[in-house]
């Protein structure tokens, strides 16, 4: 029988099959690669460049480099943990993130992240970007202020539910997710609270209406357990997008 081939993850061997990136290796172990726009059903997006890590001294982006064997990996070190923060940092002024008044909060992939790599502060001066709130459609809201470009949501709509309901327009800075309906509405649009882009939100941009805080802050998934406790494993190499 011939051994899995391995990779060192921070010193640890990680087993990995041949198409797999390294965050898919190391969520199929068990280990905790910090991300906001990978998700297991997609293929990789890599814009959040929160799974930077160092393969072989080089730094690369977990979600979308192949595991190699006896790759050399580099994750939960100081300096890159350093790294991530500054672009949580970032994250958290260029919107409007106010966790404690937020639905969101202790469901939130970006507040439980923050508290995962220790951030205490925001560090920089917020932007305050003046976003809509959307409260158009019988069942959901969209609130454009927590948006954090990770299109989840988008790749949702197209990939499974195949509606194509939200979109990224504008560049760099002036980036920002619509609704791809003539108005910009998302009451005139086939968006449904059913949809796979309803659920998917790793932050408080789409809110199903009528629930809000039916399980109460302090009992939620994030508020239980750390994040880096709770990632289920990545599907094998074969069936990944």
């Amino acid at each position: 029988m011939t051994d899995t081939p391995t990779f060192q993850l921070d010193g640890e061997d990680i087993p990995c099959r041949p198409g797999q990136t390294v965050i898919q290796a190391a969520q199929a172990a068990g280990r905790y690669i910090p991300h906001l726009c990978w998700h297991p059903d997609y293929a990789p997006h890599g814009s959040c460049k929160l799974c930077l890590v160092k393969a072989d001294g080089r730094s690369v982006a977990a979600c979308t480099v192949e595991a190699r064997p006896g790759m050399q990996v580099e994750n939960r070190t100081p300096e890159i943990d350093d790294q991530r923060r500054r672009l949580l940092n970032m994250l958290f002024v260029e919107g409007n993130h106010f966790c404690p008044s937020c639905e969101k909060s202790g469901n939130c992939t970006l507040q439980a992240t923050a508290y995962e790599m220790g951030m205490t502060n925001a560090h920089y001066d917020h932007f305050y970007p003046d976003r809509p709130v959307d409260a158009s459609h019988p069942d959901v809201m969209l609130d454009f202020n927590r948006c954090i470009m990770c299109e989840l949501c988008v790749r949702a709509s197209r990939d499974e539910d195949g509606k194509n309901v939200f979109a990224l327009a504008g560049r760099g800075m002036r980036s920002h997710l619509i609704v791809n309906s003539a108005s910009g509405r998302l009451a005139d649009t086939n968006f449904a609270a059913t949809d796979r882009a309803a659920s998917i939100c790793p932050v408080g941009v789409i809110l199903k209406k009528r629930v809000g805080f039916a399980v109460p802050i302090g009992r939620r998934a994030f508020d239980a357990l750390p994040i880096s406790a709770q990632m289920p494993p990545a599907p094998p190499a074969e069936d990944a997008p």
